[in-house]
Formats: structure tokens, C-alpha cells, sequence
């Protein structure tokens, strides 16, 4: 039973990420230290320090600071974090717990509110910004050797503290990359546009517990142990088998402490308003590289964003956006041949952006090493498979589509048809559409289904599912994706999910290193998708239910894409309202709480969707802000 959690825990935890390599370089190279520094209320940070050995030289600083245990890189091992290429470029290594984990000091908040400069006066109030402004201030001034510069990084949450670092940032700090971040837990990892992500709730065992005093021990073990006394196999049927959210809350979480604030705050109140750090990366001084992944399940939305605002508020920082075939964090690891699921996408992938990319921006910003030629944008074309370079994102030269919906499951590009058609569904959260075409256990987060075949959903009659004829002609999408969608239901609240799909030809030869049960002809790969709860289509802050019969617009914004169809493919669009359990299910029955609503209030509903809707896919489509 253990190497289940165990697996689980290597999923999401950053230290994990790679696979574990020799330490013994970082032995022969870098001696280590340990200090608890002192933040400005009095908390003193655990922090393990590794420093090159060869003292013929002053370093720069590269920090990750982790909820996921600094102490795990304690043995001379980084766990490919850096990478091999800035470990041996020579940097002085800092990895730190955050305030309230492991060995540091105080209480642990997730994605702590940011107190904005003027009113961080007083000595008590600190946040994630002032606790790295302190650090930074005490390393530069007692730990020798260093030039005088600062470089921050992380993946995933570690990837929020890089971005927390910007507002107010200390003088020193030159450069920071926030790597597959959390911009806003409402719309990235918990959530999704409001929706709750069901394959999230192994992770309360990590997020939702306070230490009792300082430690080393990671904790997650004992509490999947204690939250998940069996092994599960099939997570849908285990999920479908649990019934509502608030079962959940009744069986395994009712003693932690987020799933508490979750259930409590359903709506998009000033609890998320204030964690959400978007609002404070304003005048930023540092250099920022962004860092996502196209398959991305958990974090795709908070790299996006966190590149638009500083564009959008800071036009002349020096700032700079990469999305590559990835999913969560794979960029930190290298396989050899670079695959997301069954697709291929070319050879070390990864360690072209960890050589020519990133190590090329720390070594520029914090060693004066090379010249600045990272362009504004360095975007993988999902489709042709090759980097593109763009001096602003989305790309201005790249012309949007519109896709509208024949009566016949038609899909035409930039016609529209016939506009009274109405298509329907009758939608059942007791027989959900699933997320994926493969059965898996329970995970933190599914990772494959973002480039999954999606066959087995367009078989269903409860997804609508439209296509082109075959293309004689490439077709790019490059930017944003709304589907402005009309619709009606028997109900009073719906879920809504937007697919877009790369349909292979028939005769597409099958991969070498995909298993024997992998057919690629007319393979139905996933290329975007999202999940739009109907009650937030107003107001995210005030959700409202829907007027059975009456026609609605509902707006569903899926996350940017670069993906080029190619000739003798065809673009497919589906469109359903559940997809489990990644998302979990809404009743259909609108109740105040989804959180808290009983099995009774889950019920069939009849959708609709009309022919006026329209997906308008690349550029700036002007979707409404979460900031």
C-alpha cells in the first residue's frame, strides 16, 4: 500500500520532479551550510546553502524557495533543481522552507495574500514578498562570496514564491522565473474557472495540515495512509462511489484546514480575491522568464496570465514567456526522446530550454555572461512541432479563426451555417462523460488525458461533437480561444466543456514507441480544452442560477494555444458538461453550495446549444479578466 502514496507524493512534490541523479559532482564542488536567517517579525527561515568551493571567484545567488521540504536537498542533491547546466556553471545553491513548513518557523498559508509596499510598515506584517526581501537582504550581506546578485525559481508552487518575489523587490534580486506558477488558486489547480478539481483531493494531505514544531519529516505519507486506507485502482468508479463533495468533508477531510476555507468560500469572494498575486505585479524591476507547458493539467493558466499582466502593467520590463510540449514541470527532466502521452514532439526537447534558454537568462542578468537574444516569446508549435519565436504574445501576424457548427456535426472555418440549428444533449451525473480514454487510479492530478484520443468521448450521445472536412490547407491557431456559446437547459446550472481536437488521417502510421493498443489513424488527439461552471457566467463573485428554457449566453475561455492543424488533418470540436472526475460533478439543480449539496439534488438535465454560437479561436480574443 505504501508505494501508492509514495507515487502519489512524487507526482506533485517539486523535489521529485526528476529523477535523483549522482551527487557526487555537488560534493567534490560546493560545501554546505545551514542557517535559519531572521525575517522582520522575529520567524527565522530554515535554509540550506550550497557554495562553490573554488573561492577564486564571487557568485551570484540562485534560491528556490519550497513548501516541499528544503531539507530533502540537504545531501548534496538537488533533484535536477537547478539543472545540471547551472549547477556546473557555478551559482551559490539556496533552497528554503517557507514560512510555517518543515523546519522554519510560523504558521503555513496558502498562497499568503500579498500586502502591498505602503502598507508593509509595520514590523509584524509580512507576507511571501517581505519574507524573500528579508532573506535576500541577510544573504548578500553575511554569507561571502557572492556578487551581489540574486536569482529566484521554482516549478509549480515553488513557482508562485519566484513570482511573489517581484512586488517590492529587493535591489539585489536580477532576475526570477516562475516556472508552471500558481497565479490564482480559484482558476489554477484547485479550481478551474470556478469548478473544483476533483483529482486535487489527495493533495489536502500536503496543503491542508500544520506542523506541530519544527521538523524534517514529510508528513504526506501518514496522512494519504490516514485519509485513503485502501489502494484505489479506478479513481472514476471510487469517486462516483463516494457521491457529493460532501461526503468527502464526512469521510476523509473534515479535519483539514483548506478544504474547510475551500468549502466555505464556493464563490470567487475577498478570501481567493486577496490571495490572488496578479493585481500586485506592478512596476516590475527584475528580469522575468516564464516558464509553462502546453499539457499542463494543473498550472497552464497561471503562466499565461502572469506573463499578460506584467505586459499589460509594466510594458518595459524585461520580460519573457516559454511554452513548450509539456506537461507539469517536464522540462525539468530529460527523457531522450520527448513525448506527451502517445505524441511525439522531437528529440531533448528539455535540455535545449534548460542549455540555450534558461540557463542563457540567469547567466545573462546574473554573471553579465552571453547577450540578451531570448525574444519576447518562445512558443512550440504543438502541431509542426518546432520552437517559433514572437516578439509579442499573442503574435499580432497570425490571423484568427471562427469556427461555427453545421446541423449535421459540420465544423466550418470562417463560414458561418446555419444559425437556427439547435443541438441537444441530456447530460447525467450519474453516468459522467470521463476524463480520460484510459482507466487510472487515484492521483494528484491526471496528466496524460491533455493530449488524450478523445474517440471514446465523441461515441457518447452526451458530447456534441463537430469537424471539418479534411484540411487542404494548414491551419494556425496562435492565441487565445472563447467559445461564445448559446445555450438552454431543463435545469437551472450546467457545466460546460470545450474541446479542441487535432484529428489525424486515417492512414497516420502508428509510433514505435507507442504501446500496440495505440492506433494513430484518425487518432483524435486533445489540443485544448477547459470546463466553464454556468452559475459564474455573470459574475464569478456572484453566482446566479439559469432560467430553465430560457437561451443564455455563456462565454467559455480556454487557455492560449500554438497549434498548427496540418494538411490532411481536420479540427474537431466537442462540447459536453461533465467530465469526471477531474472536475467534479455539478448537480444540475442549482444550489447555493456545491460543496454542500445532498445526493438528491443531482439530476438530468436536457442542454442545448445553438447554431449562432461561435468558437473564436487565436489572437486577443478580449476575455473577461480574473484580475
Amino acid at each position: 500500500m505504501r508505494p501508492v502514496y509514495l507515487l502519489l507524493f512524487c507526482l506533485f512534490s517539486v523535489a521529485a520532479m526528476a529523477a535523483p541523479k549522482d551527487s557526487s559532482y555537488m560534493q567534490l564542488h560546493y560545501d554546505k551550510f545551514e542557517y535559519r536567517i531572521p525575517m522582520r517579525d522575529g520567524a527565522k527561515l530554515f535554509t540550506i546553502v550550497y557554495v562553490p568551493k573554488d573561492h577564486s571567484k564571487q557568485y551570484p545567488f540562485l534560491m528556490n524557495r519550497t513548501c516541499y521540504n528544503a531539507s530533502g536537498y540537504g545531501n548534496f542533491e538537488t533533484h535536477g533543481h537547478p539543472s545540471d547546466y547551472l549547477v556546473r556553471e557555478g551559482y551559490i545553491l539556496v533552497f528554503q522552507d517557507v514560512r510555517g513548513r518543515y523546519m522554519s518557523d510560523g504558521v503555513f498559508n496558502n498562497m499568503t495574500p500579498n500586502i502591498p509596499g505602503n502598507d508593509r510598515k509595520k514590523k509584524n506584517d509580512v507576507d511571501e514578498s517581505s519574507d524573500t526581501w528579508d532573506s535576500i537582504d541577510w544573504m548578500v550581506k553575511n554569507i561571502k562570496g557572492n556578487n551581489g546578485r540574486v536569482g529566484i525559481y521554482g516549478i509549480s508552487y515553488p513557482g508562485f514564491y519566484s513570482a511573489a518575489s517581484l512586488p517590492d523587490a529587493h535591489p539585489a534580486l536580477r532576475a526570477v522565473s516562475p516556472q508552471a506558477p500558481i497565479s490564482d488558486f480559484f482558476f489554477d489547480d484547485f479550481h478551474h474557472n470556478g469548478a473544483y478539481l476533483e483529482s486535487y483531493s489527495p493533495a489536502f494531505a500536503v496543503f491542508g495540515y500544520q506542523k506541530k514544531d519544527t521538523t524534517r519529516k514529510d508528513w504526506f505519507n501518514e496522512q494519504m495512509m490516514r485519509m485513503y486506507s485502501k489502494p484505489v485502482k479506478d479513481a472514476y468508479e471510487f469517486y462516483l462511489q463516494m457521491g457529493p463533495l460532501k461526503n468527502l468533508t464526512e469521510k476523509i477531510h473534515g479535519d483539514n484546514f483548506f478544504w474547510n476555507q475551500i468549502i466555505d468560500h464556493p464563490n470567487y469572494d475577498t478570501f481567493w480575491q486577496k490571495r490572488n498575486i496578479l493585481p500586485h505585479l506592478t512596476n516590475i524591476k527584475p528580469a522575468v522568464l516564464t516558464v509553462g507547458g502546453w499539457f499542463d493539467a494543473e498550472d497552464l493558466s497561471g503562466p499565461l496570465k502572469i506573463y499578460k499582466k506584467i505586459e499589460g502593467s509594466t510594458p518595459d520590463a524585461k520580460n519573457t514567456i516559454v511554452m513548450g510540449p509539456w506537461g507539469h514541470g517536464d522540462w525539468a527532466r530529460e527523457s531522450g526522446k520527448s513525448t506527451h502521452n502517445h505524441i511525439y514532439f522531437g528529440d531533448s526537447i528539455s535540455s535545449f530550454f534548460q542549455k540555450n534558454i534558461e540557463l542563457a537568462f540567469f547567466n545573462f542578468y546574473l554573471k553579465d555572461i552571453g547577450t540578451n537574444t531570448l525574444p519576447e516569446a518562445y512558443m512550440f508549435d504543438t502541431g509542426l512541432k518546432q520552437w517559433d519565436k514572437f516578439n509579442k504574445w499573442p503574435p499580432a501576424d497570425v490571423p484568427a479563426v471562427q469556427l461555427y457548427f453545421g446541423e449535421h456535426g459540420e465544423l466550418s472555418i470562417n463560414k458561418p451555417l446555419n444559425e437556427k440549428t439547435v443541438f441537444e444533449y441530456v447530460s447525467d451525473p450519474d453516468k459522467p462523460v470521463p476524463y480520460t480514454s484510459q482507466t487510472e487510479g487515484l492521483t494528484f492530478t491526471p496528466r496524460n488525458f491533455m493530449s488524450d484520443d478523445q474517440r471514446n468521448a465523441s461515441h457518447r450521445p452526451d458530447v456534441l461533437t463537430f469537424e471539418t472536412e479534411v484540411l487542404a490547407d494548414p491551419v494556425t491557431i496562435a492565441g487565445e480561444i472563447m467559445a461564445r456559446l448559446k445555450v438552454a437547459m431543463s435545469g437551472t446550472d450546467a457545466d460546460f466543456v470545450v474541446k479542441l481536437i487535432d484529428v489525424y488521417p486515417d492512414n497516420e502510421p502508428n509510433a514505435p514507441h507507442n504501446p500496440k493498443n495505440i492506433v494513430m489513424g484518425s487518432y483524435q488527439q486533445l489540443v485544448r480544452s477547459e470546463v466553464f461552471r454556468g452559475r459564474f457566467r455573470n459574475s464569478f463573485e456572484k453566482p446566479e442560477p439559469f432560467v430553465p428554457g430560457q437561451v443564455t449566453d455563456v462565454n467559455v475561455q480556454l487557455q492560449d494555444v500554438l497549434h498548427t492543424f496540418k494538411k490532411g488533418h481536420r479540427v474537431m470540436i466537442q462540447i459536453h458538461s461533465t467530465w469526471f472526475p477531474y472536475i467534479d460533478r455539478n448537480p444540475q439543480k442549482y444550489v447555493d453550495n456545491i460543496y454542500k449539496a445532498d445526493s438528491t439534488d443531482f439530476i438530468k438535465s436536457t442542454i442545448k446549444v445553438y447554431g449562432s454560437s461561435v468558437i473564436s479561436a487565436g489572437g486577443d480574443q478580449g476575455a473577461k479578466k480574473a484580475f
